[in-house]
């Protein structure tokens, strides 16, 4: 149903990252497009000393996950295209006054049950500018984990790889997602800023592969 609520799980190394309630605003047999409003409540992970669960390796987190805490997303406003069957998604980001900020697009591995939709982070992302510049990000990072058995190995990094370059091309050559579409969304003005959802269910996510 659009305007529906879902929840948008972020999972590192199997851990929950987040939780942030998203409205449905199409969906299709090609896939669906969420919409993720500034200060939207949510729900993030506790950690110790202010770390960022990617650089915490898993062996050293509770085998149980870490507590959560209340909080706001504050990263922008965003359209986020989440296609069938694919390993990626991807963002049009919004600055102030909803002004198009530019694309990111995040490999991930997704599993929907219910209004849940849990994603698996691969760590490598890509910036595609407004003029369609792009940029590999997290390269290293994504280096570093490959081989770890709660991230990936060799040959599903090498696929994950190959994601991110088939999405590279349809930026280059300026096709959708990158076509210029969608750059004007407003979300519709009845719709609030949904309201904090009950916890996830799990903190924890056995690693799908790529």
């Amino acid at each position: 149903m659009n305007g529906g609520i879902l929840r948008w799980n972020l999972f590192i190394g199997g851990h929950l990252s987040s939780s942030v309630p998203v409205r449905l605003v199409e969906r299709t047999d090609e896939g669906q497009l969420l919409w993720l409003e500034t200060g939207t409540p949510m729900w993030r992970t506790e950690l110790p000393g202010g770390a960022h669960l990617r650089d915490i390796p898993p062996e050293e987190r509770p085998a149980d996950g870490y507590p959560l805490k209340a909080g706001r997303w504050s990263l922008g406003s965003a359209l986020i295209h989440q296609p069938t069957a694919a390993g990626h998604a991807v963002f049009w980001f919004f600055g102030r006054r909803k002004r198009f900020r530019g694309w990111y697009v995040n490999l991930e591995h997704r599993r929907h049950h219910g209004e849940d939709i849990d994603v698996a982070d691969h760590e490598l992302d890509i910036t595609v500018a407004r003029n369609h510049g792009w940029r590999w990000k997290d390269e290293r990072s994504f280096d570093e984990k490959t081989g770890h058995p709660a991230y990936w190995s060799q040959a599903e990094a090498a696929a994950i790889r190959a994601e991110g370059e088939r999405v590279v091309r349809l930026a280059e050559a300026r096709a959708f997602p990158f076509d210029g579409s969608w750059c004007d969304f407003e979300p519709p003005s009845h719709w609030p800023v949904p309201p904090r959802p009950q916890p996830p269910g799990r903190t924890v996510l056995r690693h799908p592969g790529p």
